[in-house]
């Protein structure tokens, strides 16, 4: 029998509950409230996907993956209203998030960026270092969203058996299916569109899915068309080769290219190789991941041919590619050394570095810098004082691999405004004004670098490659409609030909003459790290042998090669011989 004086199993339990808990349960809903509460979040959801999300297969597809996730939900907690609230909260997260994405980094919100930034704090303290205010409406969105589905447990009578919902999660995985077969495909990067965030979310599931199922995709020929690929153990010289020097150029772009601009004409110097000319380069990315650029030029492979994951490609691919620039140094008697503006972790840089052969890394704690925003003769002073030591100490060829940061965006705020330089002619938007004037400066500090090289270092022979990761921003309003599309497209055959992805390299010599450079056109970026390694007069290992062949056949063409047939064959032969790990 009980005891009548001991108190109940269920009163011991409202004990036991805080007084937030049994006062939600008290407010459990009827059927009406849960009715409403369904229409509402449905009523809202389909109000954005019919404004933002593009046509109508679009439109369906969204919503057929909506509903997907909130059956997965219902199966997992069996409550529908706690799944339904759940879902909307989440969507309205990812419209968030991906604004906030589009409107810094210029390209959308993607399913593989859950892994990526959550693995790396570096990143995110950067974004919150950088960025607060986004980020802390963010994290408000998602302390509300988990105070909301706790809430929901507790007041949610509904209670749906289990089989039910697989029964629902397997009509809506088809339906879902279908709807992104007659969507089609998307853009890899959705840059410059605060449209259809939740579309190209969605659509990035099956990428992400088979990512860390299988590994990085890469796109190859079935076959080889010729015998794989050696690595020579070592270089055959006669002589020690020069130091190297490359230089990448955040953000920087000829400003010559935009006739409609004013500006300081004694700029266009500083883009002038030693042959007098300016010599185009074709990058992958518009205004933000100087990334891609970095991987391309490394490891000699366009970042196109990995898909709608290319945004990840250096995580991704860390330890997976062989044979590489720094590598080809390496064999050569090389030391080499990166001096980078933020922490090496960041966006897992520093991973990427040391696996591709650079395994020293300055970065800006080693560097001691107070601010991420540095004016480029800190990391050129940087620089000369290692490049000193070492020459001291060794007889060994120095590479050096510089990132600057000055010209990097936002433009908002005027850097280092004690600093009287040219900027834009009168009528110049404040924009593109406060990046001239930061392109002034980059011109200052470039000339400032050669003069100490000399000085410094008058028995040294130095080559010197600087390049343009990317445009910035600021020449947005400066761009045709044509080029503003095709940055938009999910075409590629768009995207590779737009003038948008048009910046520059230059090749110098101190006390050393480079070879010539390659008559073409415009250089694709893949093709940068072989013409580095031409100037400098080292031998080629057969897949950049290979390269240059195909530099030569494709007239500096990449990706965009009339012959892809010959691309994708030498990928195949990377493949097969151990150069790139796919999947």
């Amino acid at each position: 029998m009980t005891d009548p004086s001991m108190p109940s199993t269920d009163t011991e339990k409202r004990r036991q509950t805080s007084p937030l808990r049994r006062w939600l349960e008290r407010q459990r809903l009827e059927t009406r409230g849960v009715t409403l509460t369904m229409v509402l979040c449905a009523a809202l959801a389909t109000a954005h996907i019919a404004r933002h999300e593009g046509d109508g297969p679009s439109m369906a597809f969204v919503a057929a993956a909506s509903w997907l996730v909130a059956a997965m939900l219902t199966f997992v907690t069996r409550r529908v209203l706690l799944s339904v609230v759940l879902t909307t909260a989440m969507l309205a997260i990812v419209v968030l998030a991906s604004a906030e994405k589009v409107r810094l980094m210029h390209m959308a919100i993607h399913a593989y960026d859950v892994v990526y930034y959550l693995s790396s704090p570096a990143t995110l303290s950067f974004l919150f270092t950088n960025f607060p205010v986004p980020m802390l409406q963010l994290s408000g969105a998602f302390l509300i969203t988990a105070l909301a589905a706790w809430s929901m447990f507790v007041i949610d009578p509904t209670r749906v058996q289990r089989r039910h919902a697989a029964v629902a999660i397997i009509a809506l995985a088809g339906l879902t299916g279908w709807t992104a077969t007659a969507k089609g495909g998307r853009a890899d990067m959705q840059e410059f569109r605060q449209d259809l965030a939740l579309s190209t979310f969605f659509a990035s599931w099956s990428e992400t899915a088979e990512t860390l199922w299988s590994g990085q995709l890469f796109e190859a020929a079935p076959s080889a068309g010729g015998a794989p690929f050696t690595i020579p153990a070592a270089c055959d010289l006669s002589k020690k080769p020069p130091n190297i020097l490359l230089i990448h150029q955040e953000s920087v772009v000829p400003p010559e290219y935009f006739p409609a601009l004013g500006y300081d004409k004694t700029m266009d110097s500083m883009f002038r190789s030693s042959d007098g000319k300016i010599h185009p380069l074709r990058v992958e990315t518009y205004a933000g991941a100087s990334w891609l650029t970095e991987f391309s030029i490394l490891a000699g492979i366009s970042t196109y041919s990995f898909g709608g994951m290319r945004p990840f490609v250096q995580a991704l691919m860390a330890g997976k590619v062989h044979d590489t620039l720094p590598q080809s140094l390496a064999r050569c008697g090389y030391r080499n050394t990166v001096f980078y503006p933020l922490s090496k972790n960041f966006v897992s840089n520093g991973r990427f570095y040391e696996a591709a052969g650079m395994p020293e890394i300055f970065d800006i704690k080693s560097q001691g810098s107070k601010s991420t925003f540095e004016r480029d003769r800190f990391f050129y002073s940087n620089a000369l004082t290692m490049m000193k030591e070492h020459f001291s100490a060794s007889e060994k060829p120095l590479f050096t691999f510089l990132i600057t940061f000055a010209a990097h965006q936002p433009y908002h705020f005027t850097f280092m405004p004690e600093l009287d330089v040219p900027g834009g002619a009168p009528g110049t938007g404040a924009d593109m004004h406060e990046y001239l004037r930061r392109l002034s400066m980059a011109r200052i500090d470039y000339t400032w670098l050669k003069s100490e090289l000399k000085t410094r270092f008058p028995n040294e022979r130095f080559l010197i490659v600087h390049y343009g990761d990317h445009q910035p921003g600021s020449t947005w309003p400066y761009l045709s409609e044509t080029d503003r599309n095709a940055i938009r497209s999910k075409d590629r055959n768009q995207t590779k030909d737009s003038a948008a992805y048009i910046t520059y390299y230059a090749v110098e010599g101190i006390n050393y003459d480079p070879s010539p450079l390659p008559e073409l056109d415009t250089l694709d970026v893949p093709y940068l790290g072989t013409m580095l390694l031409e100037a400098a007069r080292l031998p080629l290992s057969p897949a950049y042998q290979e390269r240059k062949r195909l530099m030569q056949l494709c007239n500096g063409r990449y990706n965009g090669c009339n012959q892809s047939n010959q691309i994708l064959s030498f990928h195949r032969r990377l493949i097969d011989s151990g150069l790139i790990d796919s999947r």
